[in-house]
């Protein structure tokens, strides 16, 4: 049974622009259209829009996900390259773990030296941003 994009749009719960896009991104094939040019998609659209949309929570981007699908599409066994993208993701997010805890650990200084010098017109933070960090005073030789 045929789908209007509207009726897809509900069951997926989506915006009719997102189907709109995926299909000019290539993650949905055009539909079929009646002879008055209405789209009419097949139930399985529904199902692919909701893995899109799962994929993307996991933080897969639009790229990635139409990799995935080809892989399904274009091999006879796409278990392990499924895998072995699902483990590169594992490996993108572990590696910008990595880079807010390396920020967050720069960043808590400033606010505890901003903290510790409350009163003063002089902010560290915007310091630090225009000059880099304050250096200790030279001693003189």
């Amino acid at each position: 049974m045929a789908h209007t994009i509207g009726e897809v749009a509900r069951r997926a719960d989506v915006n009719v622009e997102t189907i709109r896009y995926y299909e000019r991104r290539g993650l949905l094939e055009e539909p079929p259209r009646t002879d008055a040019g209405y789209r009419q998609y097949p139930a399985s659209t529904v199902r692919r829009i909701r893995f899109v949309k799962r994929a993307q929570e996991l933080g897969f981007s639009l790229r990635e996900i139409d990799e995935v699908l080809r892989l399904r599409v274009e091999t006879g066994a796409p278990c392990q390259a499924v895998l072995e993208r699902t483990r590169e993701k594992i490996a993108d997010i572990d590696g910008r773990i990595a880079d807010l805890e390396r920020m967050r650990a720069a960043l808590q200084p400033l606010v505890e030296a901003c903290a510790a010098e409350s009163g003063s017109s002089d902010c560290v933070i915007l310091d630090h941003f225009s000059e880099g960090p304050r250096s200790a005073p030279e001693a003189d030789e």
